[in-house]
């Protein structure tokens, strides 16, 4: 499945250009895993939680993994990616490279996630948040249900536990 959306507010790009949403391939490994990494939003305290974390072609192979791309010229530009994972189901990783934050691409990956979930036959989505993104979540639609407690040295915070309910 590819999606393609335009305008500014609607995942779109400053130049106005679409951005498309496909599946994600093992080739992509590579530039999810920069993603992750270079992400602004694991700096500071949040940094060890990414600093050796990897997305792998067998992890993208065994679940939804979709990519949001937009088009440079010749060159397809990764803008951000999530992973759905259906038994149980959870948005395991949803990231928005830095410089494409506040264009909709998080606002259309959750849009396409939703419609994937929905085709999988699931009702709701959980998902464990960063702590700063528990905002955005909040804004397109999920609702706080708990806390998932610090388990350190993996996981030195507490995040906020919510549900996207995925409507028929």
């Amino acid at each position: 499945m590819t999606s393609r959306v335009t305008g500014r507010g609607a995942a779109g790009r400053p130049d106005g250009r679409p951005v498309r949403i496909r599946r994600a391939t093992a080739r992509d490994a590579k530039r999810l895993t920069a993603l992750v990494r270079r992400s602004g939003a694991y700096e500071g305290p949040y940094a060890p939680m990414v600093a050796g974390y990897r997305v792998g072609p067998d992890y993208i192979e065994a679940h939804e993994v979709h990519v949001a791309v937009g088009e440079d010229e010749e060159v397809e530009r990764v803008l951000g990616f999530y992973a759905l994972v259906l038994a149980p189901p959870e948005l395991d990783l949803m990231f928005v490279a830095d410089a494409a934050q506040g264009l909709g691409v998080g606002r259309a990956l959750v849009a396409h996630m939703t419609g994937r979930a929905r085709a999988a036959g699931v009702s709701d989505v959980r998902v464990v948040s960063h702590p700063p993104a528990e905002g955005f979540y909040r804004s397109v639609g999920a609702r706080r249900v708990g806390t998932v407690y610090a388990n350190p040295p993996a996981v030195m915070w507490d995040r906020p536990e919510l549900v996207i309910a995925v409507t028929p």
